[in-house]
C-alpha cells in the first residue's frame, strides 16, 4: 500500500494507475476506521483495480460548536486497517494540503441538503460536497463508495454528481451493525459503557417505525411510534424522527418508498440511523 499526503503525490498514483487502464475505487473517511469502512474497501477491491482511501478530518462539514478537535484520530491504527482490508493508496493531506485556509470557492449543497440533518447543521453538506468534490478531482476515481448510514449525505452527492457532470458512479452499501442493531460509527468510541448500550434505541426506534408501517401505512403513527420509542430512553435527546423520501427527504409520494430517519444525542454524542421500508400504499402522509 502506498501512503500518499500530498495532492501531487496522491496525482502521480493514480495517474500511473490510469495509464495502465486501471479502474480506480474511493472509499472517502475522516479516519478512526471501523468495520463499516472495510466493508466499503472490501466492495471496492472487488470490483476495482485500484482501491484509494482518503482520511481527512473536513474541518468545513464540522459546525463551530460540535466535536472536530475531539474527532478520534489514530492514523497508525486507520494505516493498518485500510492495508489489512486491500487498500492500494492510502492519501492523509494536512488541511494545508487541501488548502482549507484559502478556499475562494466552494459547493452549495441543493435541495435535499435544507431539511434534517441540514437545517440542524447549516454549511454541513457544503463541506461535505467542497471536499468530495476536491477528492474527486484528486484522485479521479470511477466509482466511491459510501455507507447507507449517512442516506441524506449520499443523496446530496449524487445531486452534485448529476448536476456537475462528475464521471463517477456512487456505490451506496448496506450499513454494519452490531449485535443489538447500533450502526457501527466513529463516534460510538464516544459513548460510555452505559450510553452504549443506550445507544440501541436508534435502531429499536426504526424497528417500531417500521413495525407501524407494515401494520397500517400510516405515516403519523410510524414518527410518533420512532420518536416514543426514542423519548423513553434515559438520557437520549431527540433531534428529529421521520418518515421520508429517500431522494428528496421530504414528504414521501403514495406508494414509494419510504427512507425512516432518526437522529439522537446519547449523553454528548450525537448519532444517526436510517432504515429502509418498500413502498406501500401510505395513509397520514402530511401536507
Amino acid at each position: 500500500m502506498k501512503l500518499a499526503r500530498s495532492v501531487n503525490a496522491a496525482r502521480a498514483e493514480v495517474g500511473n494507475a490510469h495509464d495502465h487502464g486501471s479502474s480506480i475505487g474511493l472509499v472517502p473517511t475522516l479516519g478512526a476506521l471501523h468495520e463499516g469502512h472495510v466493508s466499503l474497501m472490501r466492495r471496492a477491491r472487488a470490483v476495482c483495480d485500484v482501491v484509494a482511501v482518503s482520511i481527512f478530518v473536513n474541518p468545513l462539514q464540522f459546525g463551530p460548536h460540535e466535536d472536530l478537535e475531539a474527532y478520534p484520530r489514530d492514523e497508525q491504527r486507520d494505516a493498518t486497517i485500510a492495508k489489512g482490508a486491500g487498500a492500494d493508496l492510502l492519501f492523509i493531506p494536512p488541511p494545508e494540503e487541501m488548502k482549507m485556509d484559502d478556499l475562494s470557492m466552494k459547493i452549495s449543497a441543493g435541495s435535499p441538503a435544507n431539511v434534517l440533518e441540514g437545517a440542524l447543521r447549516p454549511g454541513h453538506f457544503s463541506g461535505v460536497c467542497t471536499v468530495v468534490a476536491k477528492l474527486f478531482n484528486i484522485l479521479q476515481p470511477q466509482l466511491a463508495f459510501f455507507g447507507q448510514k449517512d442516506a441524506q449525505q449520499n443523496a446530496v452527492l449524487t445531486g452534485m454528481v448529476t448536476d456537475l457532470d462528475f464521471p463517477v458512479g456512487l456505490i451506496v452499501c448496506p450499513t454494519v451493525r452490531e449485535s443489538d442493531g447500533l450502526a457501527l460509527s466513529s463516534r460510538n468510541l464516544f459513548l460510555t459503557e452505559a450510553e452504549r448500550a443506550r445507544a440501541a434505541v436508534l435502531f429499536r426506534a426504526l424497528d417500531a417505525g417500521r413495525d407501524v408501517l407494515s401494520r397500517s401505512g400510516d405515516i403519523e403513527r410510524c414518527e410518533a411510534a420512532m420518536a416514543q420509542a426514542l423519548t423513553l430512553e434515559s438520557h437520549v435527546t431527540v433531534d428529529y424522527a421521520r418518515a421520508v423520501d429517500p431522494l428528496t427527504f421530504e414528504t414521501p409520494s403514495e406508494r414509494a418508498d419510504i427512507l425512516l430517519v432518526v437522529a439522537a444525542r446519547v449523553g454528548r454524542t450525537r448519532l444517526i440511523d436510517n432504515m429502509l421500508v418498500e413502498g406501500r400504499s401510505m395513509k397520514g402522509r402530511r401536507s
